[in-house]
């Protein structure tokens, strides 16, 4: 009887196309739209990945990581001082302007590390020593830094990026690149430049406080949780876990911006379209077989036998869409992966999420048709 049921919906190939393409279109604009969305939202916490720090120190108002509200220099030492903190380093981040070798200004994402630990470093350096950043105007340089202020080998040629020994200009001060390092993308797109702290301040407007953060590192034995308590109760400053620092980064972006509700109804819209297309397909479907479903009813079917072979073939055209969606999922992350825009991010538990929903699909479509299979009469087969 499955074997039959499967033949029935086979055999109308416009409506199996029909349903496969509208549950293939309701697959992919959820799971395409949750894998932006999860991408845009790892962008937002770009910075803890790129400067890797156990606690984040930082003023109490600051909810998140991509804001930044000045520290006092002497909050340094009384973060050193705190029970079960091993060391704590300065921090400078700041929007400035760099003057790419075209001449056009470019925002760049200043990065001051503490010039003798260097704490906070790029994860992953492509060429050049970050060990040159002590030296008197260095600075290191991401891909996408020497991208936007590279530099056209002779005049009327295309700019080819910036590499170690090559100079550029951050608020009319020379900067010379020395290393060039591989971050993931900051939230707003701006290039990471990296500098020592004392040599960042030389570059930035000078304002009354300078200090952005504070990175820190419990000692060993102390976990890192403990270790922010007692910085919040003994200097009255904020300190974050990088966990904490993710989740509330990631609730002020959900409170404060119209992101994630512009993306759930994106993904919302993707469900009800597939619930419209493949409901009213496949009861199109059970409609122009009644006659089959009722000759099998007259022969002995049950009710349940044929609310089963309507589910088999809801669930059979629901995982082709599925799959060829997710396909067509993967490929779009291919395509957009080189150019790293938009951003991208399949996890496996979108996957799952996107699986469910199509299967929700699917049955609901089906007991349209069940619903109708259960008030047929057989003697529906004799009439004219």
């Amino acid at each position: 009887m499955f074997h039959l049921a499967l033949r029935m919906l086979l055999g109308d190939r416009a409506k199996y196309l029909m349903l496969v393409g509208g549950l293939t279109f309701s697959a992919l604009l959820m799971t395409q739209q949750n894998a932006v969305f999860q991408g845009l939202l790892s962008w937002t916490t770009s910075h803890m990945r790129n400067m890797r720090a156990p606690i984040w120190v930082v003023e109490g108002r600051v909810q998140q990581v991509n804001e930044t509200k000045a520290l006092r220099d002497t909050d340094v030492n009384r973060v050193r001082s705190v029970t079960g903190v091993d060391f704590a380093m300065p921090l400078f981040q700041g929007v400035l302007k760099a003057r790419a070798t075209d001449g056009s200004e470019k925002l760049i994402q200043m990065i001051g590390l503490h010039a003798g630990t260097l704490f906070g470093r790029p994860a992953r350096m492509l060429s050049g020593n970050i060990e040159q950043l002590r030296v008197a105007n260095a600075v290191v340089i991401d891909e996408l830094a020497a991208e936007r202020l590279g530099r056209a080998p002779a005049p009327g040629q295309a700019p080819r990026p910036l590499a170690v020994g090559d100079v550029f200009e951050i608020n009319d001060r020379e900067a010379r690149v020395v290393g060039l390092c591989r971050t993931e993308r900051h939230f707003f797109g701006y290039p990471y430049v990296f500098s020592t702290y004392d040599q960042a301040l030389q570059f930035a407007p000078r304002q009354r406080k300078m200090l952005s953060m504070i990175l820190a590192s419990p000692r060993p034995g102390v976990p890192a949780e403990v270790a922010a308590a007692h910085i919040e109760a003994e200097t009255g400053l904020k300190a974050y876990t990088v966990p904490e620092f993710e989740r509330s980064t990631l609730d002020w972006i959900w409170k404060n911006t119209g992101i994630p509700a512009s993306f759930m109804t994106t993904i919302l819209l993707g469900f009800i379209v597939g619930v419209a297309i493949a409901g009213q397909t496949f009861y199109s479907f059970v409609l122009e077989n009644l006659r089959n479903l009722g000759a099998l009813k007259a022969m002995g079917a049950s009710n349940g036998l044929l609310s089963a072979m309507l589910l088999l073939q809801a669930f059979t055209v629901g995982l082709v869409g599925y799959g060829i969606g997710l396909g067509l999922t993967a490929l779009f992350g291919l395509a957009v992966s080189q150019g790293g825009q938009p951003p991208f991010l399949l996890q496996p538990a979108a996957v799952l999420r996107t699986l469910v929903a199509i299967l929700i699909i699917c049955f609901l479509a089906a007991l349209l048709g069940i619903r109708k299979v259960a008030k047929l009469e057989p003697a529906i087969v004799f009439r004219g």
